[in-house]
């Protein structure tokens, strides 16, 4: 396993494949996944003469399971260290959903000549949570329920997460991909649960105005019309107004976790963004 120990002792997993020399793709997983998330995108981008790199968060996988440092900060220096240890430039950053938001966090304070783009997918920037000034946001009860249920029945929630609105299969006439479902419970379940407890309130509570404001690289903002988790209007279209050199493009019926069941789209549609001036 190749690992990373981070400054303050955390040993992050991570996966680097294809050559040095190539342009390298940092992968970003949604919460509560793990690297293993971007299989479909690291097997694709590989083919097409790219280096791949993905992580699993602190807490996440085969990353240590930490009892604190989980917060949007912590993220982007450790996404800061691996890219540095491996001496990574020009990448391009490619984060789904709490993934989105570690990109808009790293991006936003990357050091000059490590980004060349960045691609937010599903992604929760700029902000989830509803208050006064972000009216349209999803209630706080909706993520104290996720609080909830993960301390009742961690795995029996994240079941019926995956084989619900994540992937769209409790629209009508969606069928059910099991495996899918299945290797979805896996990850989470792999995942130490006092780091994914804490990560609801990063996820739903973290402002990225700022971070957008300042992300100044050609950035691909991509999210599903039919979205259940991050609902597109509040998320990908306020995100597009506060990028300096953002592109939106959005997928009638989607869902959240489009990258995996639609990934023969999503994989072409980020290469041509990468592939363009």
């Amino acid at each position: 396993m190749a690992i990373l120990q981070t400054k303050d002792g955390v040993d992050i997993y991570y996966k680097d494949w294809g050559a040095e020399s190539a342009q390298p793709i940092v992968f970003h997983h949604g919460w509560p996944l793990t690297a293993d998330e971007w299989d479909s995108q690291m097997l694709y981008f590989l083919d097409k003469g790219f280096r791949v790199v993905a992580f699993d968060r602190r807490g996440d996988g085969r990353s240590t399971q930490v009892g604190d440092g989980i917060d949007m900060d912590h993220y982007a220096a450790d996404t800061a260290e691996l890219v540095n240890k491996l001496g990574l430039r020009d990448t391009v950053q490619v984060g789904h959903s709490t993934g989105g938001g570690v990109v808009a966090r790293y991006v936003a304070g990357a050091d000059k000549g490590r980004v060349a783009k960045a691609v937010l997918l599903g992604a929760v920037p700029p902000i989830m949570v509803k208050s006064d000034g972000n009216p349209e946001g999803t209630p706080i009860e909706v993520f104290d329920g996720f609080r909830e249920q993960l301390l009742k029945n961690r795995a029996q929630f994240y079941h019926d997460v995956a084989s619900g609105p994540f992937y769209g299969f409790n629209r009508y006439n969606v069928e059910s991909q099991p495996g899918v479902v299945l290797n979805w419970w896996r990850q989470g379940m792999m995942g130490g649960v006092k780091a994914q407890y804490d990560c609801v309130k990063v996820f739903s509570e973290t402002d990225f105005t700022e971070d957008l404001k300042k992300m100044d690289v050609p950035t691909l903002v991509m999210h599903g019309e039919d979205d259940q988790v991050v609902p597109i209007k509040d998320s990908a279209m306020r995100s597009i107004k506060m990028l300096k050199n953002g592109t939106l493009k959005t997928y009638p019926g989607y869902p959240h976790g489009m990258a995996t069941i639609h990934a023969d789209v999503i994989n072409k549609d980020i290469l041509e963004f990468i592939q363009g001036n």
